[in-house]
């Protein structure tokens, strides 16, 4: 099974968000694709309770007993992570992971604020024989504004560069709000959105 961990140690940078919709992504795409929440305020299991029958299936977490477990013949499980985590928690999540992506908010602050944990990532990923690899998704983007033009700058400075960067629109919103993705509606209606999600597609190679 191809496990993808959404992961930042900080809070509010869009990680429910990219978890749904990459989850919203391989079910249209006909993969059987669980949806895994460990984040205290359970926003990926709230938005996979509004989502409306008839679209392609997303699974959640099956009970075995006291203990969750992802469904058997699940072929991708997309792994939406608290913020804070650290340790031992942190350690499993890139065991397990084939792919890890850092969602991060457009400003340098919040670049800055990520920068150790990606650091921490890269020395975790570097022990293992089959290294899971690391992409930063660069969320909620106010294309043209100097913050945005800072955060590409300091990344770059950092050696790093974002795999995809994603604008700042309502759309995530009102489709969230209504248990959808990108995938869910017509392509007309979010055209842009899914022009800049295919660099992040590529990237992650699930063909």
């Amino acid at each position: 099974m191809g496990v993808i961990v959404v992961a930042n140690s900080k809070g509010g940078v869009g990680k429910s968000t990219l978890a749904s919709n990459l989850a919203g992504y391989l079910a249209r795409q006909g993969r059987r694709v669980m949806l895994g929440d460990t984040d205290t305020q359970q926003s990926a299991r709230h938005w996979l309770e509004q989502r409306p029958e008839g679209l392609p299936d997303i699974e959640g977490w099956e009970a075995d007993g006291d203990k969750l477990r992802s469904p058997k013949g699940a072929q991708h499980l997309v792994l939406d992570t608290p913020a804070g985590l650290h340790g031992k928690a942190l350690e499993q999540a890139v065991a397990v992971a084939r792919h890890i992506l850092v969602p991060l908010q457009p400003s340098p602050f919040d670049a800055q604020a990520s920068l150790p944990f990606v650091r921490q990532l890269e020395k975790l990923a570097g022990k293992r024989a089959q290294a899971p690899r690391i992409g930063l998704v660069v969320m909620r983007n106010k294309e043209g504004t100097q913050s945005s033009q800072q955060v590409q700058t300091f990344l770059a400075t950092a050696g790093l560069s974002p795999v995809a960067v994603l604008r700042d629109t309502q759309n995530y919103i009102h489709l969230a709000a209504r248990g959808l993705t990108l995938w869910d509606v017509a392509p007309s209606r979010v055209e842009r959105d899914l022009e800049q999600w295919q660099p992040l597609l590529e990237w992650l190679d699930l063909n």
